[in-house]
This record gives C-alpha cells, sequence and structure tokens, in this order.
C-alpha cells in the first residue's frame, strides 16, 4: 500500500525536538493526538471536557495518503500524553514524529489492538471499519487516560461504555442485514470498506491486481481494468463501493461503467466527514452499503 507521506522540514523537527513530556503535564487537560480524525473522535467521545485532542488529518476532502507535517503538528506530539495511530504501514509518519521529540507518551495502535499481523497474507490495515476493533480501541482509551488522568478514569469509563453500546447496536444491525446481503457481489477501488463488506457476507469480485494498484499509486494494466469493467456489463455485482478520496483515470472509469450498468454505487471516505461522529459515519455506511447490497 502507500504509506501515508511524511513531508517534516529539518526546521520543524529543531524547534520541537526539545520539548519532552514534563512540559505537556499543563493545566487545560490531558493531551492526545490521534493519526486521523476517526480515531480523534473515539477518544474526544471518551475524554469528554477532561481531553484535548488533535487530529492530524482531518480534511474529509482531502487524500489520506498525501501528507505534509507542520511545525504545529510536531509540537502537538511532542506535548502529548496519549497517541493514537493505526499502524500496519497506514501512518508511518506518526512514528517519526514521535523519535523526533524526547516524549514518551502512551502509544495505542489500532491494528495491534485488533490482534492483526501486517504480514499476514490479505492483511488489510483499514481497521476503524472493523466494528469489534473499534468497541476494543474504545476500552483502551478508557484505561488509559485513567492512567493518566486517575480522577477522570470514572467518567472516561462511562463514556466508553456508553460509545461500546454504540457500536454494538451497529455491529447487531449488520448481523440482522447478513440475511440480505450475504454472497452478494461488489467491487471496491480500495479495500478501504473491507471489513464492513466482510461482516454483511458481501462477495468481494475486484482483481486484487486492480485494487491493489489503485492503492499503491500505479498504473492499473488494460487487461486488469477490462476485467474488472466486464463484471458490471455482465451484472456479476450488485455494487460498486468506492474511495471517494482517491481518484484517477481508472477509477473514474469503473465509476463510469457502473453507472451505465445501472449498478448501485456507494461511496466511502478515509476520514470523518464534517459534522458526523464515528457511530453516525459508521451507521450511514452500513445503511447506504446494504441498500445497494440487497436492492
Amino acid at each position: 500500500m502507500r504509506s501515508l507521506a511524511l513531508l517534516v522540514s529539518a526546521v520543524a523537527l529543531a524547534a520541537v525536538a526539545g520539548c519532552g513530556s514534563g512540559e505537556a503535564a499543563a493545566d487545560d487537560g490531558v493531551h492526545v493526538v490521534a493519526s486521523t480524525n476517526v480515531y480523534g473522535d473515539l477518544a474526544r467521545a471518551v475524554g469528554g471536557d477532561r481531553v484535548q485532542v488533535t487530529s492530524v488529518i482531518d480534511d474529509p476532502s482531502a487524500d489520506p495518503h498525501s501528507y505534509e507535517a507542520s511545525v504545529r503538528t510536531q509540537l502537538a506530539v511532542s506535548e502529548a500524553d496519549l497517541v493514537i495511530d493505526n499502524g500496519g504501514g497506514y501512518d508511518d509518519f506518526m512514528a517519526t514524529l514521535l523519535s523526533a521529540t524526547d516524549a514518551d507518551p502512551t502509544l495505542l495502535t489500532a491494528v495491534e489492538v485488533a490482534g492483526l499481523d501486517p504480514d499476514a497474507e490479505g492483511f488489510n490495515e483499514h481497521v476503524w471499519y472493523d466494528l469489534p476493533a473499534m468497541s476494543e480501541l474504545t476500552g483502551r482509551i478508557a484505561d488509559a487516560l485513567g492512567e493518566v488522568d486517575p480522577d477522570g478514569a470514572e467518567g472516561y469509563t462511562a463514556n466508553a461504555s456508553a460509545l461500546q453500546d454504540g457500536i454494538a447496536g451497529l455491529v447487531a444491525r449488520e448481523e440482522q442485514a447478513r440475511a440480505a446481503t450475504d454472497g452478494a457481489g461488489v467491487v471496491v477501488t480500495e479495500p478501504v470498506p473491507g471489513y464492513l463488506l466482510e461482516a454483511l457476507g458481501a462477495h468481494d469480485r475486484t482483481p486484487a491486481e486492480f485494487s491493489e494498484a489503485i492503492e499503491e499509486g500505479s498504473d492499473v494494466s488494460p487487461t486488469t481494468l477490462r476485467d474488472t469493467l466486464e463484471l458490471f456489463a455482465t451484472g456479476q455485482v450488485q455494487a460498486l463501493v468506492y474511495n471517494s478520496q482517491t481518484s484517477g483515470p481508472e477509477t473514474e472509469q469503473v465509476l463510469d461503467a457502473a453507472r451505465a450498468a445501472g449498478t448501485a454505487v456507494v461511496p466511502v471516505t478515509e476520514t470523518l466527514p464534517d459534522g458526523e461522529d464515528y457511530l453516525s459515519w459508521m451507521g450511514g455506511n452500513l445503511d447506504a452499503v446494504v441498500a445497494a447490497l440487497s436492492a
């Protein structure tokens, strides 16, 4: 996959390299830095008013695979009590940011919390679409915040329980919907929604070479593109689920082919859209995919 690119200037690093965790012990609450606003939202829901959250990537219109860090970002990491990243090669820039400071915050890595092996065949790093994994991460966030701020531990636990109840409700909706979606054929431009599709029992018919090329930012071979387009022309799939944050000539051709064939099209994103929280966002994704696959 394409790792999120890190472009931090030497000046930026030098400006904050001396900032350690001692300086982070301010009177303005617990400081959390999350690699994306998805994890930032989970931390904010658990932490409430006692926590200040900085999400490194929070622009819903941006391609998360291309990122330029700033002095402000590095400073936030140097002051963090808790850092939450995805891992699995998705956001390697966080390790670089951490290594540039003397800070030693608690680190939660979603891929590790989910018990996934990045070297395993078929590994999918987009774990925020894995609802049980996010429920587990929510509990770990509460535990970590409670260790940093014991006075707030009871509140963190209560907030986490409420969020986990909401996630459990989404899992129940997935299980109920599976009766109508199990075995439905689908094409994806990238494996972003893979865990959601797996939970619904959908059959991903996308040629592996296509989604891998799109995710890596490399060219799709003419043969692979033809095979992908034929899936729509021959009616082998019920939906196209595409990452609206990354597009190019090949994904546009696939999108056009799906629409021309009357195939349902469902856009998904890698970061939280404006005005959404994790539960509303995932609930909307679930509803849209279920509607497309069960039509």
